[in-house]
């Protein structure tokens, strides 16, 4: 039986994933947070950054500082952690396809400022694989990335050995639809991925390799079924425990330990009665603290209103709180495990273990999880969870509050500011860090960054590690374009199969198989009366990977009879106008989550215009605000959908309907 212990346990690292505008700014907000309390940083970029392009390229027009902090060279790194030691901070940053260049950037800052690499201690998140079947923020093909995993790796074990070089991602999986066998059975095979990858670059000596081992940490989700949620880490742990014994020959127990830092779900939060958040948010905290031996090393929580926008940083410090009230006010950290003995627990473990051992053997079977996410199988298989549980909130069997049941409130006073409880990117920020790179390449010696490219290059092409080279560029004031350009030019740039190609289930959700067959004889007839099928372009526009919303529509537009065109993540609005004139398409639906919808869909209707294709109705859907909203049906876009608005069968009678009025013909009303 557990005891009392004599000593009570440290609290877990606490973070707020952060960043935003400019550098300057999101330092500021650094320094305010960890005047708070909190104990490290988690830094949020923006999506140029993240997939590897400077602030003035065309494709990041619109992305600059929306979703995280835009860092195009060393001195931008060097603003970001302005007054923070960096040899006394523990740093995470999410970042994936770039973060060998984003930790070169950090490194050689540390150099600048006389600080041994060997005192860095931090997390560069670096798990490319989970990018293409969730974020979408990857830019190389599957080999060339595994291979800048193993050049950190290798790296870091070597020369800045108190970091975490990657950071095995199921968050964003669970986010893709996966269920928490698929959640723990596609982030071990990534981790054996990159473990075998690493060992068979020779780069470690065999008596070094448990090192390596020991620097794998994961990062996951905690869902509001937190009972389930704690069984799925304990599950991770048992697993972790098991493989790296076995597989790779760990001996020692602390080498072995299973390692993970948590944001707890944003996919169940919602807009509609927004104040619910945060009793989900504790709710999923306890899944990660509940259990001591498979309790999270790290936690950060979103706020409360992130389904609606950016947080303010009042409701980042609400965050905060929640995390310190339950380590100091409540006595969890002075006891031993207590579901410890449990055998619901013990039993939901074991489940949870068998399950995901049996898809790791299936993914195995198929040659490993690449061989699986080039072949689209996983990304099929999330596209098809994530389906399953739409059409569960669809048919009430999944019960979301406010969402499809108890929808009356009073108004929330929560939301009753002026600024509508978000906080709006500065406009004048994209201008400012373009203004900023620029002035930078004027001052910097251009021989230098010639021959620090070159030698990236070299690297590149010949097998050599990348990071010293990366580290070079760094001093020298590459960019984070310039790099990205560089490897693109070796190693080429990557698009994974969209997973939309998954059979449909003709059994409908209870009480919605009427309004399908409904929907299906009206995209028919409406079809028959304009002369052919309905055709229908999803697009995205931008550098947005977070694609769930559009395949989820692709998939029911085509479950009830549309053609649809889709394909795939990051297009230009040039891209997504020529393909509507191509494909003769009835309408374009835009999928937009970075908060850069008003550039994005000013610009593909620009384009629109300009191939005489006025007439084609758009919508857009996304986190758009309702002033937004409003903005954007001025300048013509016939509907804008948002995360309350989850019911498909409901979106579909729309499109038909505007379908038909742009095309002369009645609307034909609500679904019966």
């Amino acid at each position: 039986m557990a005891s009392v212990q004599s000593k009570r346990d440290q609290p877990w690292l606490m973070r707020t994933y952060s960043g935003h505008s400019s550098a300057k700014a999101s330092n500021t907000l650094y320094r305010t947070n960890l005047a708070k309390g909190q104990t490290g940083l988690s830094v949020a970029f923006d999506l140029p950054t993240q997939t590897g392009y400077d602030a003035d390229s065309p494709l990041a027009k619109g992305e600059v500082g929306k979703v995280g902090v835009p860092i195009s060279h060393i001195e931008d790194m060097d603003q970001l952690f302005d007054q923070i030691p960096l040899d006394q901070m523990n740093t995470s940053m999410t970042i994936n396809a770039t973060a060998a260049w984003m930790l070169a950037l950090y490194i050689g800052l540390a150099q600048r400022r006389g600080i041994d690499p060997r005192t860095l201690s931090g997390t560069t998140q670096n798990d490319i694989i989970k990018e293409y079947l969730s974020r979408g923020t990857y830019i190389y093909p599957p080999g060339p990335s595994m291979r800048l995993i193993a050049d950190t790796i290798n790296y870091t074990v070597k020369h800045v050995p108190k970091w975490n070089p990657t950071n095995i991602c199921s968050y964003h999986l669970q986010e893709a639809g996966a269920t928490p066998v698929q959640e723990l059975a596609y982030a071990l095979c990534t981790a054996m991925a990159v473990l075998d990858r690493v060992k068979a670059s020779g780069e470690i000596e065999p008596a070094a390799f448990p090192q390596v081992v020991e620097r794998i940490s994961f990062f996951v989700n905690a869902g509001i079924r937190f009972v389930e949620e704690c069984c799925k880490l304990r599950a991770f742990g048992e697993i972790w425990e098991d493989l790296t014994l076995t597989r790779y020959k760990v001996e020692d127990p602390k080498l072995r330990r299973f390692r993970y830092g948590v944001q707890v779900n944003s996919l169940g939060l919602t807009e509609p009665q927004p104040e619910n958040n945060v009793q989900r948010i504790v709710l999923e905290m306890l899944a990660v603290t509940l259990s001591k031996r498979a309790r999270a090393r790290a936690i950060q929580l979103p706020a409360w209103n992130e389904a609606m926008g950016l947080p303010r940083p009042w409701d980042q410090q609400w965050a905060l709180r929640m995390q310190q009230v339950l380590a100091f006010e409540t006595d969890l950290l002075e006891y031993g495990d207590i579901l410890d003995g449990s055998p619901v627990i013990a039993a939901k473990v074991k489940e949870l273990i068998e399950g995901a051992r049996k898809e790791i053997d299936n993914v195995e079977s198929q040659g490993g999880i690449i061989a699986a996410i080039e072949s689209g199988y996983i990304k099929r298989e999330l596209v098809g969870s994530h389906m399953n549980r739409l059409r569960a909130i669809e048919s009430g069997d999944l019960k979301i509050i406010g969402v499809n049941c108890f929808q009356e409130t009073a108004e929330s006073p929560l939301t009753a500011g002026s600024d509508g409880a978000i906080m709006k990117a500065d406009p004048a920020a994209e201008q400012g860090q373009i203004d900023r790179l620029r002035a930078h390449r004027t001052k910097r010696n251009d021989a230098d960054v010639r021959a620090a490219l070159q030698g990236l290059v070299d690297a590149a092409k010949s097998g050599e590690n990348v990071m010293a080279s990366s580290i070079r560029c760094a001093l020298a004031g590459v960019s984070t374009g310039e790099w990205g350009d560089s490897l693109r030019a070796v190693f080429g740039e990557f698009r994974p199969p969209t997973g939309i190609d998954i059979a449909i289930d003709n059994r409908e959700v209870l009480g919605k198989k009427d309004q399908v067959t409904e929907l299906r004889e009206r995209v028919a007839s409406t079809g028959s009366a304009i002369g052919r099928p309905l055709k229908l372009l999803v697009g995205k526009p931008g550098l947005d990977g977070h694609s769930n919303g559009a395949e989820q529509v692709a998939v029911k537009a085509r479950d009830v009879g549309f053609e649809v065109v889709y394909d795939g993540i990051r297009l230009t609005p040039q891209q997504i106008a020529q393909a509507a004139q191509e494909e003769g398409v009835h309408m374009v639906g835009l999928s937009i989550l970075s908060g850069s919808h008003m550039d994005l869909v000013q610009s593909v209707l620009q384009e629109l215009r300009s191939r005489d294709l006025a007439g084609v109705p758009v919508i857009a859907g996304g986190i758009i605000p309702a002033e937004d909203a409003e903005k954007l049906a001025t300048l013509g876009v016939r509907a804008v959908y948002t995360p309350k608005d989850f019911n498909l069968n409901t979106i579909m009678a729309d499109m038909v309907d505007v379908i038909r009025e742009c095309n002369g013909l009645n609307r034909i009303g609500s679904l019966h």
